[in-house]
């Protein structure tokens, strides 16, 4: 199982409109031919992004920017405004019915839920440290080599 790409999707959008010529604009066809994806999926990004307050986005041939400074947005708000964690706010999800009859399905939640727990805090808080003005950095960076 992995976690849904909703997450690079966005951030590898938050990337290109960040690094757009303040003369162009991005639209969604434009996001969508660099990231690969139909850009109905860009479409329904970019309005999580934007309930999130990361991004405006002008309807019609208007484009998208970001309305928060590059150093205050993490990749944490990012992941945030993009992934369905439900309303258990889990990242990890159990399969339904473990056998209460087998000694491992009796006491699986027991052996997993807190280390799980774990794991997702740890990512969140690596989330949290890294920056959009970091991986754009990182991008500029590579793309000029």
């Amino acid at each position: 199982m992995q976690i849904s790409s909703r997450f690079t999707i966005a951030t590898h959008m938050m990337i290109i409109i960040a690094m757009q010529d303040t003369d162009s604009k991005v639209t969604s066809d434009f996001l969508a031919a660099s990231v690969g994806v139909n850009p109905v999926i860009i479409r329904k990004t970019l309005s999580q992004l934007k309930k999130a307050g990361l991004i405006s986005v002008a309807r019609g041939t208007g484009g998208t920017e970001i309305i928060k400074d590059l150093q205050d947005i993490s990749l944490f708000d990012v992941y945030q405004a993009v992934e369905c964690l439900g309303k258990s706010g889990k990242l990890f999800s159990f399969h339904d019915n473990p056998n209460p009859n087998c000694p491992v399905g009796a006491n699986i939640h027991k052996v997993l839920d807190q280390k799980l727990l774990d794991i997702q805090v740890a990512m969140e808080n690596q989330l949290r440290q890294m920056s959009l003005a970091q991986v754009v950095a990182d991008a500029e960076a590579r793309i000029a080599k």
